[in-house]
């Protein structure tokens, strides 16, 4: 008996089981792997979320067809559309910062001066008991 699944919907679950795989390394990671993995997943241009944004639009533009024909509802085609635009949003964010990540995957030559006290940023909020 031969498999009924598209290979198309069999891509889409492997992608989404290699995606899983990948989370689950990044929590494990070293951070200049981590950030390696990251810069590679937030690059708007080659990575990850540019792809999926990508994958989305299309998937509006399918669902505007359909819903045009009242096949689906218009709401799917506004959501979709919605997704799109808040991802590639999200996208044009992250931008700017995929440098300074990228930045911490590299190499760096050893410090010769004394060590500082690290910085910290605004977003880090410690609690003290």
């Amino acid at each position: 008996m031969t498999n009924p699944t598209p290979t198309s919907v069999q891509l889409a679950n492997h992608i989404a089981h290699q995606l899983g795989q990948l989370r689950r390394l990044l929590a494990l990671a070293p951070p200049h792997e981590a950030a390696q993995i990251l810069g590679n997943v937030l690059d708007y241009d080659t990575g990850i979320l540019g792809e999926v944004t990508g994958l989305v639009e299309t998937g509006s533009r399918f669902a505007k067809t359909h819903s045009e024909h009242g096949i689906l509802p218009p709401e799917v085609w506004l959501a979709l559309g919605r997704a799109a635009n808040e991802l590639g949003s999200v996208g044009v964010d992250l931008h700017e910062h995929t440098g300074a990540i990228k930045q911490i995957a590299m190499p760096t030559a050893p410090s010769t001066g004394p060590a500082g006290r690290p910085s910290t940023s605004a977003m880090v909020v410690r609690r003290h008991r």
